[in-house]
């Protein structure tokens, strides 16, 4: 039998869909104690030339006896991979049993009728399923990539680190009163020269130049010199191009029908947008308690590039383009804790999922969260695993362009900080750990770069800076119900039973009173939890403490809503902590998949990892396409007011016969936002509103009028008809039964009593 090289195993290890595998024996294998080297033949000396024949037949003895162990290793060899075979041949039934317990728990957690007693129990018996799985080879515990050391010390180009500090002491003066523009905290074309050369005066002096771009040009230059072009598709590739299609399929599918009304958010956003667009450039817009900038920009960006203006489908565009991107740092971070299948399975499921989809379809900041969170915790995992210094720029410049996004991301600085402590305190060597100061000092330093306008705001302005915070935070408008503390441990347990038990009463986001999770989503989640804690107990790596625990940091914004705890749990102020929960997702799934790969014949145990792994995709696209595009669009549509409906009728008229000027929405408690009724018709700064103590100033315009009116608003209607005796209405039938409203139209041949 012809002995396999290393290149062989790994090989076959990689190719999962092969059916010939590679067992290494157990004096060899990576999990059993090493082989001791083995000794060199010794060739002795000839002492003279005159017992030349003696001293080569011991020579020829000692090759005898070489070649005799060589035998004597290839048999045991063989005998051990036909005892390795036998063993793969044993049915993976608690690997299956495990993950049926885990089904069985979370179905039964689903509503409307469920009880928490049993499906806990079986949560308890698949949890140490997970472990006997493991025990046993049925499940496998995802390898962690290898650390690198690198004890580089820390240097900077003196000159453009000079011009660094000077462009960013400038830059973030002017970014307050200003030095060329008299606008108080406003982005100019000044300040923000300045502060990009800062920064890439930073780059400059900080990054190790460490590619050989002479040599990457040439490689460029070859490949566009080349005659031809060959294109080699593989069946990763196939899959690949697969997974990215059903992906975006669940993230743009009916986009701009799901979900299909504003609410009151949207119409703020939409004003900042225009504020943009007639020429503001805002560090903080302070409408509607204030927001950090940077969806503001990026849908007016959007609004120019794809020609849809100010309006809904342009602030969709921005966010589902800002959870496309999130899903690429998703598979890199779960590459990092469990290799590439993993972080494909993590993509996959996060791309599919009714959370993710939610919090992107909506339109609103929530998806910058996320989008921020994975790409620093993904640098910074990689930076402290390989100590480089890039993965620490890049970690530092996505933390200072998500503080410019959704609040919530302020509390990714402490998360950095715990991932950095947990590194330090875990077994390290001493250049380890110098290696993760610097890179923290670095991290810091190009996080604070970004951060300079909105800390020269903050500065200026804490009240406003804070205002939303403190507001669930505090008692600024309201007092706590209970002691704080008490507040704080309710919240924090409703907040970490989300993922199974009940994700909040917020109709706007989530589809209300069920698991964050879909079911196949959900037990993979806690089995992964179960999982990474088995392999934290194993090899003490820190990255894995750190995953769990980053989840109930990046959960801190909702937990925290001590004024308004009915506010906690809230799929957006805790979108950040779906990123480690699905790479917990791919972890086990990986887990699960690869040890029921392995436990049986290669063939057999090939066909029953693609099918079961076949079987949880399949039900978990189907409950998490059920969830958003049937639960969730029917409950938004019966809780939101049809302002889309209103809006077309608003437009129609303004088009046709009349003028923006002589149509009007009459105000009603707790009814539609008026202005949205002017976004939804195309004028985007208009409010519609007219109070119903106004409607006989009307009398003085002779021009065509329209009047929109609630449809139980019955005092008004009659104080219409009393205003314009020929006047007409109608009843307009709005899709959604409990929707319709009155359209009172008075022509111009009556304007004037």
């Amino acid at each position: 039998m012809e002995e396999p090289s290393v290149l062989d195993y790994v090989k076959s290890r990689l190719a999962f869909w092969r059916k010939e595998k590679v067992v290494l024996p157990a004096e060899i294998s990576p999990e059993s104690t090493e082989v001791p080297p083995q000794q060199p033949v010794p060739v002795p000396a000839l002492p003279s030339m005159m017992e030349p024949a003696k001293e080569l037949s011991s020579i020829s003895i000692q090759r005898e006896t070489s070649e005799e162990k060589i035998l004597s290793i290839s048999a045991s060899y063989e005998a051990q991979v036909k005892a390795s075979e036998k063993i793969s041949r044993r049915f993976p039934w608690v690997g299956l049993v495990t993950l049926l317990l885990g089904l069985i728990a979370q179905f039964g957690l689903e509503p409307p009728e469920r009880d928490y007693k049993l499906p806990v129990f079986f949560y308890g018996m698949a949890a140490l399923g997970v472990v006997l799985s493991v025990r046993r080879g049925d499940w496998h515990i995802p390898a962690l990539p290898e650390v690198e050391e690198n004890g580089k010390p820390l240097k900077a180009q003196a000159g453009t680190f000079i011009i660094g500090c000077v462009t960013a002491v400038i830059a973030f003066i002017s970014f307050g009163k200003g030095l060329i523009s008299a606008n108080e905290f406003q982005f100019t074309t000044f300040n923000v020269t300045l502060w990009l050369v800062s920064l890439f005066s930073f780059i400059w002096a900080f990054w190790l130049h460490e590619v050989d771009w002479k040599a990457a040009s040439k490689r460029c230059l070859s490949l566009l010199s080349a005659h031809h072009w060959q294109i080699v598709f593989s069946r990763e590739t196939l899959l690949v191009v697969a997974t990215i299609a059903v992906i975006l399929f669940f993230r743009l599918y009916r986009l701009d029908d799901v979900p299909p009304e504003m609410v009151s958010d949207h119409a703020e956003k939409l004003l900042d947008v225009s504020d943009v667009l007639n020429g503001q450039h805002p560090i903080f817009f302070t409408r509607n308690t204030g927001r950090e900038a940077f969806q503001f920009y990026l849908t007016a960006a959007i609004a120019l590039i794809f020609g849809t203006g100010v309006s809904f489908l342009s602030l969709k565009i921005g966010t589902v383009l800002a959870g496309l991107v999130t899903l690429p740092y998703i598979y890199l971070l779960g590459k990092e804790m469990g290799g590439r299948q993993a972080g494909f399975y993590a993509m996959l499921f996060a791309g599919i999922a009714y959370w993710p989809n939610v919090i992107s379809r909506i339109g609103l900041r929530f998806a910058l969260y996320p989008l921020f969170t994975a790409p620093v915790m993904y640098y910074l995992v990689r930076g402290l695993r390989r100590s480089r210094r890039a993965d620490f720029i890049l970690a530092g410049i996505f933390l200072g362009l998500g503080l410019h996004g959704y609040s919530p991301f302020r509390v990714v600085p402490l998360v950095v900080l715990v991932g950095v402590g947990l590194y330090l305190v875990h077994r390290q060597s001493s250049t380890a750990r110098r290696q993760a100061m610097i890179g923290l000092f670095v991290l810091v330093l190009f996080s604070f770069i970004i951060f300079l306008p909105l800390l020269r705001y903050a500065i200026a302005n804490p009240e406003m800076f804070n205002y939303r915070a403190m507001t669930r935070l505090g008692t600024l408008e309201k007092p706590l119900d209970a002691p704080a503390w008490l507040i704080f441990l309710k919240n924090l347990w409703n907040a970490l039973v989300m993922f199974a038990w009940d994700n909040g009463e917020v109709w706007v986001v989530s589809v209300t009173h069920r698991p964050a999770l879909s079911v196949v989503s959900a037990t993979l989640f806690h089995l992964g939890l179960v999982l990474v804690a088995f392999r934290y107990w194993k090899q003490r790596a820190w990255q894995d403490l750190f995953l769990v625990i980053s989840i109930p940091l990046l959960l801190l914004p909702s937990i925290l809503s001590l004024a308004f705890p009915s506010e906690n749990p809230i799929l957006n102020r805790t979108a950040g902590a779906y990123v480690p929960a699905f790479v917990l997702v791919g972890i086990a799934l990986q887990g699960c998949l690869s040890g029921l790969r392995r436990a049986w014949a290669p063939l057999r145990g090939t066909v029953l990892a693609f099918g079961v792994g076949l079987l949880l995709f399949v039900m978990s696209a189907g409950q998490d396409y059920q969830l958003v595009f049937d639960k969730w669009q029917q409950d938004y549509l019966v809780s939101s007011w049809n302002t889309s409906e209103m809006g077309n009728v608003f437009g129609y008229f303004t088009r046709t016969i009349g003028t923006p000027e002589t149509a009007w929405v009459v105000a009603f408690p707790y009814w539609v936002d008026t202005r949205l009724v002017g976004i939804q018709a195309g004028y985007p700064t208009l409010d519609t509103a007219i109070d119903p103590a106004r409607l006989p100033e009307t009398l003085a315009e002779p021009r065509p009028k329209l009047f929109l009116i609630k449809s139980d608003d019955v005092t008004d209607l009659e104080t219409l008809q009393t205003l314009y005796p020929n006047g007409s209405f109608s009843q307009y039938k709005s899709k959604v039964e409990t929707k319709d409203f009155w359209m009172f139209f008075v022509p111009p041949a009556y304007s004037q009593p």
